[in-house]
């Protein structure tokens, strides 16, 4: 991941997002669908990609919201 792009994991039970770079979780705690919109919104913000990953580390979903390399044609 790019310094600055938004990760949303589970580490020792707790769900966090985490800004990459970042040496600590910017939220912690709720639910993972409460820090998936917590992440995601911190990404959009940011104009950053946005990586959900699953419990078992797993990347699940990745969204971007701007800075894409090659946008599709059409």
């Amino acid at each position: 991941m790019a310094k600055g792009d938004v990760s949303t994991y589970n580490e020792d039970g707790t769900w966090k997002s985490k800004v990459e770079g970042n040496q600590r979780a910017s939220s912690a705690g709720g639910t993972k669908a409460e820090q998936q919109a917590q992440g995601r919104q911190m990404a959009q913000d940011r104009g950053v990609e946005h990586t959900i990953r699953k419990l078992n580390g797993q990347i699940g979903e990745k969204n971007s919201y701007g800075n894409d390399d090659s946008p599709p044609k059409g």
